[in-house]
């Protein structure tokens, strides 16, 4: 008889609270249908490499669509030079615009990881991408001549930033927990897209109109789907779908708030910063777009190479140990922003060192949640994905509101180093209790 991975109901907290959503992965054997268990779901799969542990296809549909995805996504930030000039927006304006793209992906990935629960990943997947190419589209035929044009746009593109629900959840359903942080790290550098954008963009601007640049970006988009359709499959893994109450009661866990938290720093940094660094080293340091967004690609760039090596760290050392360190230095790192370096050449170090610490971070905060929520990872990822997008839709907004009100952006920078400081406080405050409990529920994953 096979075995596969089912959850099973843990005992309450050292708090004394019960709460059925707390749960663990143990091996149970079970009778099944014919293609119902996959034979890497066996106990033979906690002993195996990380190669044969899981579905590489599928992680590498995962890691492309969340890439493609995520380049669409921010892809108003890079052309917003442009566009702020051939519309006339004013600081607070372009500030908005590359932030709703970020808030509608928020509220959309919640969305997304419900419907990812109850339909499957591959299926929610391939939904979603055909309408932001239909979007894509339609915004290029019709045209942009406003701004509220621009917010209409950006409200289609969050449904491509709320791929991160797609994503994450279809990697992760094929590992076990000592592989988590580094599948859900592979998975998740599809941020890296937002380097597709920084890079591209503003060069694809200048030689055809940021206007047909929205149009183009169609066409990997359905390359991208032709190969999510053939490669992605489905974890065989069944899991029990859940009521609306189920839903909303992971909402009532102490534990699920802290996630949503942490990740509203690590990601919301991220993601506001791909958005808004084109516009900020064109504004502050009086760079050309193209220039701009080099500089912009090659900050981000270090911040999506490293989230898996987030994950794999956490892997080793355990989430909480791995994200005291990095909150501490974004927070040191922003605050040195703030004052206002004088020269792009001392500002590029220090941009590094804190998208660094963001992007590990990304991947540590996801190391963490399938060990506490395993079986509702899909609607988890959507609520953790939604205040991580909210985040970034704050720090997006703030700079350029910072910018318009005072005149510099210093203020917008010293207020998110200040909640990379709360997020460290808060940390130190949990991490007693998750260690005392992970550390003897779950035996092959560090806390």
């Amino acid at each position: 008889m096979p075995t596969v991975w089912a959850p099973r109901r843990l005992r309450p907290d050292l708090n004394g609270e019960r709460d059925r959503h707390t749960e663990r992965m143990t091996l149970h054997r079970t009778d099944r249908r014919d293609n119902d268990v996959s034979p890497d779901h066996s106990d033979k799969a906690m002993h195996k490499g990380f190669l044969k542990a899981g579905h590489l296809p599928s992680l590498f549909a995962a890691f492309l669509y969340f890439d493609l995805s995520f380049m669409v996504w921010v892809l108003l930030g890079p052309l917003g030079v442009a566009i702020g000039k051939d519309l006339h927006l004013s600081a607070a304006d372009k500030g908005l615009m590359v932030a709703t793209p970020v808030l509608a992906g928020a509220f959309l990935r919640l969305l997304l990881g419900v419907l990812v629960d109850k339909f499957k990943a591959k299926r929610v997947g391939i939904g979603a991408q055909i309408v932001v190419i239909a979007g894509l589209i339609a915004a290029w035929l019709i045209g942009i001549e406003t701004f509220h044009g621009t917010l209409l746009v950006g409200c289609v593109l969050g449904l491509a930033g709320a791929s991160f629900a797609v994503a994450l959840p279809l990697a992760s359903a094929w590992y076990p927990p000592e592989h988590q942080g580094t599948a859900l790290g592979i998975a998740g550098a599809g941020n890296s897209g937002t380097v597709l954008a920084a890079l591209f963009a503003p060069g694809l601007a200048i030689a055809f109109g940021w206007r047909n640049v929205i149009g183009l970006a169609a066409i990997p988009l359905f390359v991208t789907l032709c190969l999510f359709v053939v490669l992605a499959k489905d974890s065989p893994r069944v899991q029990a779908r859940k009521t609306l109450a189920d839903y909303m009661g992971i909402l009532k866990v102490a534990d699920a708030w802290w996630f949503m938290f942490f990740y509203s720093v690590t990601f919301g940094g991220f993601v506001g910063l791909a958005s808004s660094l084109t516009i900020y080293f064109n504004d502050q340091y009086g760079l050309t777009p193209v220039v701009a967004g080099y500089c912009t690609a090659g900050v981000v760039f270090v911040g999506s190479l490293v989230r898996p090596m987030g994950g794999a760290v956490a892997d080793r050392i355990g989430g909480v140990r791995a994200l005291t360190v990095l909150y501490a230095v974004a927070c040191a790192a922003f605050a040195t922003i703030a004052t206002g370096l004088s020269t792009i050449w001392l500002a590029m170090p220090v941009f590094i060192v804190g998208m660094l610490c963001l992007g590990m971070g990304n991947g540590a905060v996801f190391q963490l949640v399938p060990q506490r929520f395993s079986r509702e990872i899909g609607v988890m990822t959507g609520v953790i994905g939604m205040t991580g997008g909210l985040g970034g839709f704050y720090l997006a907004s703030s700079l350029g509101y910072s910018k318009q009100y005072t005149g510099g952006y210093g203020l917008g920078f010293l207020i998110f180093a200040m909640l990379a400081g709360v997020a460290l406080i808060c940390l130190t405050k949990v991490r007693g209790r998750w260690r005392t409990t992970w550390s003897t529920l779950y035996g092959a994953a560090r806390v």
